[in-house]
This record gives structure tokens, C-alpha cells and sequence, in this order.
């Protein structure tokens, strides 16, 4: 007979509530430093709002006023050591955490007044929210995009789950460092739904990491009600879901917020973490300005009476007043200083011109300046013994392209601790699907790290990590993979350091392994190559033989930027020589290599297409200059050697492998038609794949890539009598 067992979660679910006894037992100097700070925000944005409506906030200004005991509350337990994020609705979080960190002590706000870092930090973040230089970020950042290192705010994110990765790679270095510090990622029910958050969740609880997954339930997603996005509106249970423990409590509560926290805190310093905290709360306002959602019609003002009336300011006034904490006047005070407060931070940022607000014009950034700080100028490896294979010492030895691979990593993760590697299958099949793991498996294998299949996922992570002390390698099993992270890869990671002002290091390391010709098909041949050119952050490496990959991957290690190094198949049975007891030797980024000197004309490759274009010049006779790249980002590129070939032959292609429409040779053409046009003597050819991605059939899968005949094709027309 058929019977059915009730399954029940591995982990806690919880509802945590509150009542009057817990806010006699609450520290009456806690009570009024709370109801401070959550006036200070509820003024704070007030004011941003009138700022936005004299159209001196260039973008939107997403307000929090009614979730204010939400920031409040959390912030209650945590230190300024312990790290936040938030997403596009983070005034309340980021204010209440830049003002504890300058009172660690403890601030009493009906006696202390404001001293001038607490003062500083409501200018700062008003500074950035208009986009004016003395904001945190040189106002690239604005409202939504909000950081401050030195007070827990590693940056927030305005796309939808993007956070949660990162908040989950603060906690794994905070884990691995061992700092004892925690992690909050502060989201939206609407950010629930997206695959990010499940990604990030899986992986904090995976790995026992020590993070808060704290969800704002306002109930809309801009004006799609909770009950529109999922069949289950309980949002904490997706904590047990996935084996770790889930509290919803009432997010107009501090007390109660201050007790969720407190007791995920608990948790986590005692059973290890993550843990989901779901606070039920409403949003006042429109998704972005100072209108009610109301008048857009998906709510109604029925509706947010009944909310309104459970006002966290009003309903916590009205208690303090009744518990004989706070009368009439002591409110007014705090109401009144906090209103100098912000009016004197709104001040110094406006002045009066006839009858109306303007920013003065020496508080906005310089325009000249908008490029500064997308990357670094890599002089954090001008110390570095950089050698080329034609100087290395005589006592070489052959060695197999992943076998250098293997044993430059493992070399780099001896010397540097904060090297870890993550990625799919990393941790076995005897050192990952390329063999690149073996060395650090042998040797480190609890610095390597196994994720799922959950690409943008980890990808963020590893960006958190980055942020916070770790210099992670992430592995991409096939190019392809890479659009599945381009969220974090080039929303995330490309423009982190430009968006947050600059001044920070990003040391990534992305491996990604490119197999076009293997029959894959489809949707495992790319090379992403042309892809990651049009994110600026990013350098690329692709090295050609195993001499260089050691020296570029000791680069990229030691680089502060992000780096993808792209690791061509063909290329890994290949040997070379490399110095028999050396790996600790540099290749420059952005320094390309004559493979083969020529007058006839010049061809621009990499990897793979090395070997090709040499073979096609040795068959046709063509004396051709064959520069091997190395580095391929357009903007780090070896312009010089480039350049002078070019001026020297007066002819050039572009030769690659990959289907056309994810090529970097069209950007490669423009830059030379842009620096050498007047040395041309012919147009510019492009040798590329087809307008199809690869397909399994061995003929097609040929026909779409870039190759022999239709290189030599390319040097029939090149090198023509009259061409």
C-alpha cells in the first residue's frame, strides 16, 4: 500500500516575534541611539527627496522611508569590521553602518553632538547620491552604487541579486582569513526570485560561510505584488530549502530586528553559518521619488494607511514616550538636531541662485577625469624580474602547456596564501578537466574550491573574496560559460573599481578554455576573447606557448586588475621550453612578441593561430611579420611594436580563429585604421570564422572558424601586384 511520510527541512524555520517585556529588557541607551538613527535616515532621505525634486539628484533617488528599522536593527549587532552590501535601495543601511563606524564607542544622541566624522559621513553620502567629487565614490556611484571600505561597505550593486555573491565572498575571505567578522547582503523580495540569490545562498551554505542573507519584504517588486512573483511568499523558508536556518520576524519592529539579528548572529558564531533573515515591511513611497505607490495605481491608499499606522518612527516615539524613556521635549530635540544635521551637510553642497538651488560648480567632478581609475597603471609589479624566453638562462627543460600551467600555480599558491582556486570539478579528476589544479591539489586542496554548476554565482564570489583579501583563481570550463556570468564578470567585476571611485585593488584571475575545433557544437566553442574587449577593466591574456603562459600567469597573480587568461586547447598537448628550476619569472602585460620578422606585410595573432600563421607564411614564401599578441585588450595592447611593423610593411591582417560576431578583430581594425591609416597601402583584412558559431559536423565545424586556406587567401590579396 502506497503510504506518504511527511519530509521536513534539515534546518530551522522560524518566526521570531517580540513583545513588551523584551523592550523593558532592551538597554535604554540602545533604544534611544536606535531611535536617533532611524531618524536620522527618515530626515536624511526626506531631504534627498526635496534635493531630487529641485533636480539637483541626476538620476533616481530609490528612498527606504518606512523601512528604516530594518537598517537599524540590523546594524544593532553588527561591528565595524563586519561588512554590508545592499542593492539599489541602501541609504538607510549605508548611513546607519558610516555612522557607527565613527562611534565605535558609543554615542548618546540627546547629550553628544555629531562629531565631524559622524557630521562627514551624512555629506559624504549626500555628496554622492548628487554625483559631486567630495561624495564616497566621486560621485560615479550616485544613489544606487555606494562604498566605504573602511566602515564595512565593500559597495553595493543596482542589479537585481548581483549582491548576494559578493556579501557571500566577503564571508569566505572573512572565513579563510580567519577574522571573525560577518557579512550582511541586504535585498528585496523581488531579488529572491532571481537565480543569483539561490546561487549565492547554495554556496554561503556549502561552504558553512559566515553571512547574513537579510531580505526586505516590502511586498512589490516596483509594482509587482510578492503574490505575483512566487506561489510560496514565505520568503525565509528558501534558508531551509537549502539547509540552513530561516527567521522571519516584523521588519516595523526594531526590537524584534535586533533579536533576528542577534540570534543569526548566534548561529552563525556557534553552528557556522548562513543564515536567511526575511523582515516583513513596507515601503512608504513609489519603487523611486517621493510619490506613493498609490498614485501608479497598483496599490491602494487603503493599503498603506494601514502600514503607515505601523510607522517604525511614530510607533517607536510613541512607546519611548510611554515607557517614561523619552517625553515630548526630548523628541523635539533629537528632531531638531538631526534636522542641522542634514540641512548643514545640504547646505555645503547648494547655494542660491535668484530663487532656486544650484550646485556650485567647483563641487562637481572634472569631465577630464572620466576615464581615470577604470584600471590600474600596473606599477604594483614594477619590481618584477620580467624575462622572455630569448634571455632565459641555457638550462632549460620541454614542458607540456598545461603541465606549466600546473606547476606555476601550485609555485604562485607556495608564495602567496591569499591565492585560492575555484571553479567546477577543480578538486578532482586529477587536477580538473585541463590538468591546471594538480600541483595546488597535491599540496593545498583545502584552497581549492569546488563549486556547482552556477557560474554567475561563483564568479561573484570570488569578487567579494577579491574585495576582501583573497586573490582567487576562477576557472570557466568552456568560453561559452562566460555568458552565463556576464553579469559578474562585466557588470560586476569590469566596472567596480571605476564606478566605486577608484584606488582598490580587483586581483582576479579568470581562466577560461577555448576548444572551437573539438565538435562541442554550438554552445561550448567559443572564445570570449572579443566579448571581454569591450569591458575596459578587464586585460586579457592568451598565451601561445608554455614559457609565456608561466610568465603572463605570474602577471596576472601579481596584477591588481582583473585578468582573463585564455587557454586554447590545441595549445595543451603542445611543448616548450621554460627554465628548468625557475617559475617565478614575469611576462609583461601588454607586450606583444615578433614570432617572425618580414617586410612583405604584417599579421596580428594569438594562441593557436601562431602556429598556423607560421605554417601558411612557410608554405607561400610570404616574407611576413608575424607578431604574436599576447595581451589582446584593445587599451593595454602593444601599440609601439604594432604600430612600427605596420609603418615598416604597409599591410596588415588580423588573424583569428573565432566566428565573427564574437571577434576582436573588428575593434583591433578600427585602432589601426585610427593610429596608421596614412601608412597603408591596402585595406585592412580580417581573417575570422564564419557568421555561425561551430557546429558538431567535423566539415561545418572547420568551415566556421578562421584558418589555413583562408589565411592564405588573405596573403594572396595582401601581397597582389598592384594591391
Amino acid at each position: 500500500m502506497v503510504q506518504q511520510t511527511s519530509i521536513q527541512p534539515s534546518a530551522p524555520w522560524l518566526r521570531l516575534d517580540v513583545d513588551d517585556s523584551d523592550w523593558t529588557d532592551a538597554e535604554v541607551s540602545s533604544l534611544v541611539r536606535w531611535y536617533h538613527q532611524m531618524l536620522l535616515i527618515r530626515r536624511f532621505e526626506e531631504k534627498v527627496l526635496d534635493l531630487a525634486n529641485a533636480g539637483l539628484v541626476h538620476g533616481p533617488a530609490h528612498a527606504s522611508i518606512g523601512q528604516e528599522a530594518t537598517a537599524v536593527g540590523a546594524m544593532s549587532v553588527l561591528g565595524t569590521g563586519d561588512r554590508i552590501n545592499g542593492t539599489h535601495r541602501a541609504h538607510h543601511q549605508v548611513l546607519a553602518k558610516l555612522v557607527n563606524a565613527q562611534t565605535p564607542g558609543g554615542f548618546d544622541p540627546l547629550h553628544d553632538a555629531f562629531n565631524p566624522g559622524m557630521q562627514g559621513s551624512v555629506r559624504g553620502l549626500m555628496a554622492e547620491i548628487m554625483g559631486l567629487k567630495s561624495g564616497y565614490c566621486g560621485g560615479r556611484g550616485g544613489s544606487m552604487h555606494m562604498r566605504d571600505d573602511a566602515s564595512g561597505i565593500p559597495g553595493t550593486s543596482a542589479i537585481i541579486g548581483g549582491n548576494l555573491p559578493h556579501a557571500a565572498g566577503y564571508a569566505l575571505a572573512d572565513k579563510l582569513l580567519g577574522t571573525g567578522n560577518i557579512s550582511v547582503a541586504f535585498f528585496g523580495d523581488g531579488t529572491m526570485m532571481a537565480g543569483p540569490a539561490y546561487e549565492a545562498m547554495n554556496i554561503a551554505a556549502l561552504y558553512r560561510l559566515p553571512v547574513i542573507f537579510f531580505a526586505e519584504n516590502n511586498l512589490y517588486a516596483v509594482s509587482t505584488h510578492i503574490n505575483e512573483q512566487t506561489r510560496e511568499t514565505r520568503l525565509a523558508s528558501r534558508g531551509p530549502m537549502l539547509g540552513f536556518r530561516g527567521i522571519e520576524c516584523d521588519g516595523m519592529d526594531v526590537v524584534a530586528v535586533h533579536h533576528a539579528m542577534r540570534e543569526a548572529r548566534r548561529t552563525i558564531e556557534e553552528d557556522g553559518g548562513p543564515v536567511l533573515v526575511e523582515a516583513l515591511c513596507y515601503r512608504f513611497l513609489h519603487q523611486s521619488g517621493a510619490r506613493p505607490g498609490s498614485e501608479f495605481g497598483y496599490r491602494t491608499r487603503a493599503e498603506e494607511d494601514v502600514w503607515k499606522a505601523r510607522d517604525p518612527l511614530a510607533t517607536m516615539a510613541a512607546r519611548l514616550k510611554t515607557m517614561g524613556i523619552l517625553n515630548a521635549s526630548d523628541l523635539g530635540t533629537l528632531d531638531q538636531r538631526v534636522m542641522e544635521v542634514v540641512n548643514t551637510a545640504a547646505d555645503s553642497l547648494t547655494e542660491m541662485s535668484g530663487n532656486a538651488l544650484r550646485i556650485p560648480d567647483h563641487l562637481w567632478p572634472d569631465p577630464s577625469d572620466v576615464d581615470n581609475q577604470i584600471r590600474g597603471d600596473l606599477s604594483e609589479l614594477k619590481g618584477e624580474r620580467f624575462l622572455e624566453i630569448e634571455d632565459a638562462p641555457a638550462d632549460t627543460r620541454p614542458v607540456k602547456f598545461m603541465v606549466a600551467a600546473s606547476e606555476v600555480i601550485a609555485r604562485a599558491m607556495e608564495q602567496d596564501p591569499r591565492i585560492i582556486i575555484m571553479g567546477e570539478d577543480v578538486h578532482r579528476l586529477r587536477g580538473g578537466v585541463s590538468g591546471a589544479t594538480k600541483g595546488a591539489l597535491e599540496r593545498w586542496p583545502e584552497r581549492v574550491l569546488a563549486m556547482p554548476i552556477a557560474e554567475n554565482g561563483f564568479v561573484g564570489v570570488a569578487l567579494g573574496a577579491a574585495l576582501c583579501g583573497l586573490r582567487p583563481i576562477v576557472e570557466i570550463m568552456f568560453g561559452d560559460f562566460c555568458l552565463v556570468a556576464a553579469d559578474q564578470l562585466f557588470n560586476a567585476v569590469s566596472k567596480v573599481r571605476h564606478m566605486f571611485g577608484g584606488g582598490f585593488p580587483v586581483p582576479i584571475v579568470v581562466r577560461v578554455r577555448v576548444s572551437p575545433h573539438t565538435g562541442y557544437g554550438s554552445q561550448h566553442s567559443g572564445d570570449p576573447s572579443g566579448l571581454f574587449a569591450l569591458f575596459p577593466g578587464w586585460r586579457i591574456v592568451a598565451p601561445t606557448t608554455p614559457f609565456d603562459y608561466i610568465g603572463l600567469m605570474n602577471s596576472a597573480l601579481k596584477c591588481d586588475d582583473p585578468v582573463v587568461v585564455i587557454e586554447h586547447v590545441e595549445l595543451f598537448p603542445s611543448e616548450g621550453p621554460v627554465p628548468a628550476d625557475d617559475r617565478d619569472y614575469c611576462v609583461r602585460l601588454g607586450k606583444a612578441k615578433i614570432v617572425r620578422p618580414g617586410s612583405a606585410c604584417t599579421l596580428l595573432t594569438s594562441a593557436s593561430m601562431v602556429a598556423v600563421a607560421s605554417q601558411v607564411v612557410e608554405e607561400t614564401g610570404v616574407d611576413a611579420e608575424i607578431i604574436d599578441l599576447r595581451s589582446l585588450d584593445p587599451t593595454g595592447l602593444d601599440w609601439p611594436l604594432v604600430e612600427a611593423s605596420i609603418r615598416k610593411t604597409n599591410r596588415v591582417a588580423v588573424i583569428e580563429q573565432v566566428q565573427r560576431g564574437l571577434s576582436l578583430g573588428g575593434r583591433l581594425t578600427q585602432e589601426i585604421q585610427d593610429r596608421v591609416f596614412d601608412y597603408l597601402d591596402h585595406e585592412i583584412l580580417h581573417v575570422t570564422g564564419s557568421l555561425s558559431a561551430p557546429v558538431v559536423s567535423a566539415p561545418l565545424n572547420r568551415a566556421a572558424l578562421g584558418g589555413a586556406e583562408k589565411l592564405k587567401a588573405a596573403l594572396q590579396s595582401l601581397t597582389a601586384v598592384g594591391g
